[in-house]
């Protein structure tokens, strides 16, 4: 088995920075038709397959140095010890998604924690609702906290792949950057669909709370290829 982390590289590629507005609506229509039921357990994936998908997410020039976590029977583990700032994971809040994520020190430190609690109890067999209200109370009881400063986590990955429950389907999300934004609304950053131009698009929040973010694509139109993730199986290339 390769354990070798992805190093594809971008270089001579411009990239395209562009504010995003995220409503549900836009979010259906970018997601394909990659639709199932949920499992009772998320489907693990080899340890290749996991760091380089986890990886992805990050700019080429900060993976050698990140750790990383893989899920495993009990939960994630931290499969690759980096002496850098950065960790990337395959988040998964829910057993259909995954969603590599590299956080900062900031993001390691405030939101690895929860994403490390619902690997645990997914694995467990814990109901997801039953997980979120462990999460919303380990916030009230300030086990877990917001981020304490600016900081950014990179989800550049071109195999992120969101649950979309208005239309009850994955799909493919594109490559972005996230900036967290605690307990911050679309009405106090002046952000309204009613003013909506998408040929000017403004910010808006996503995953509103404590774990807030605002978002920003960053997608130089580059495809996916099976190619990308030699190690993974069929099914995370699917489209």
């Amino acid at each position: 088995m390769n354990s070798t982390p992805m190093r594809r590289s971008l270089q001579g590629k411009t990239l395209r920075w562009d504010l995003i507005v995220l409503s549900w609506s836009w979010l259906a229509g970018c997601f394909g038709a990659l639709g199932g039921a949920s499992s009772a357990l998320p489907e693990l994936l080899p340890a290749s397959c996991e760091i380089d998908l986890a990886l992805s997410a990050a700019p080429e020039h900060l993976r050698a140095a990140a750790s990383v976590y893989a899920l495993e029977e009990q939960g994630f583990v931290r499969v690759v010890e980096g002496d850098g700032a950065f960790t990337c994971i395959v988040n998964r809040d829910d057993p259909r998604v995954l969603k590599p994520t590299c956080f900062d020190a900031e993001g390691a430190a405030t939101i690895v924690p929860k994403i490390l609690l619902f690997g645990e109890r997914m694995m467990a067999g814990d109901p997801i609702e039953k997980i979120r209200e462990e999460v919303e109370s380990a916030f009230a009881s300030g086990r877990f906290v917001s981020p304490r400063r600016p900081g950014v986590a990179y989800m550049l990955s071109r195999y992120n792949r969101p649950w979309n429950g208005t239309d009850r389907r994955l799909g493919w999300f594109p490559p972005h950057v996230m900036f967290y934004a605690p307990n911050l609304t679309n009405e106090e950053i002046g952000h309204s669909m009613a003013h909506h131009d998408p040929n000017r698009p403004l910010p808006r929040i996503g995953y509103g709370g404590p774990h807030g973010y605002m978002i920003m694509i960053s997608d130089d139109g580059t495809r996916r290829s099976r190619s990308d993730l030699t190690d993974c199986p069929d099914w995370v290339h699917a489209d």
